[in-house]
């Protein structure tokens, strides 16, 4: 199957930022979308809102850090739809910080977050596409895995680790599998929220002068989704001009 139209995508994260941009444009274009995040009356308006539109959306509750939240996610895909296209794996967060401020709570959430919320995503839809003949990965991870820099180590460290799955994914998924990695720049969502007050004010100083709209993300993310069969877009890095 080519195109976007009647395509079932699940996407995590879904609730804001990069997330919500592609439901949104995915909707649009005639996909069947199957919305995971953790904020449930977000996740709710964001599906009456498609729906409005002629859309068409379901959605649950997904917390990425547990393997059988994932699980309920694919399968509400099968339940409603009859099968899944596209699992985009998106949740993430950053909380940025000196390797010297020892924040090993955040380390962690990071790895368990930007990390094992994919493998457990690969987890649940892998044995799906397999039965399917036909699926597609499209894992989001970030230009800070390409130039590293002072207070993102860890970070970049997680996104780099899916990376490095995806592309193993990649070879071991044979002619019929689809695996995408986007790495967006500097874009403007919430990702700051949850970064050291030190760092958040440089961090919205950049983003305010330079950072992409989510809908840029969004777009390539269609991209590698529109793809007729056969045709596997790998890799793809979208970022502000202005960025170094």
């Amino acid at each position: 199957m080519s195109g976007i139209q009647g395509k079932v995508v699940a996407i995590t994260g879904a609730s804001s930022g990069i997330g919500e941009a592609t439901a949104l444009l995915l909707a649009e274009r005639g996909a069947r979308v199957v919305l995971g995040a953790r904020r449930a009356e977000r996740l709710a308006a964001l599906a009456a809102r498609i729906g409005a539109s002629g859309g068409e959306a379901a959605w649950t509750c997904t917390d990425v850090t547990r393997r059988a939240d994932l699980a309920r996610l694919v399968e509400l895909a099968r339940d409603r739809y009859g099968r899944l296209d596209v699992l985009v794996s998106n949740a993430g967060v950053g909380p940025i910080s000196a390797l010297d401020d020892l924040r090993v709570e955040d380390w962690e959430q990071m790895i368990d977050v930007n990390f094992k919320g994919v493998l457990y995503g690969i987890a649940a839809a892998l044995p799906v596409f397999r039965e399917q003949g036909f699926g597609h990965f499209v894992n989001t991870v970030s230009t800070a895995g390409l130039r590293i820099v002072p207070l993102q180590s860890v970070y970049a460290a997680t996104k780099n680790a899916v990376r490095t799955v995806s592309e193993g994914l990649r070879q071991e998924a044979g002619d019929s599998l689809r695996v995408t990695v986007v790495s967006p720049g500097l874009v403007r969502t919430d990702f700051a929220d949850h970064i050291d007050p030190q760092v958040r004010t440089q961090i919205l100083d950049r983003l305010d002068q330079a950072g992409l709209s989510p809908d840029a993300v969004a777009r390539a993310i269609a991209f590698a989704i529109e793809q007729p069969d056969g045709v596997d877009v790998g890799d793809i890095v979208v970022r502000p001009t202005a960025q170094n």
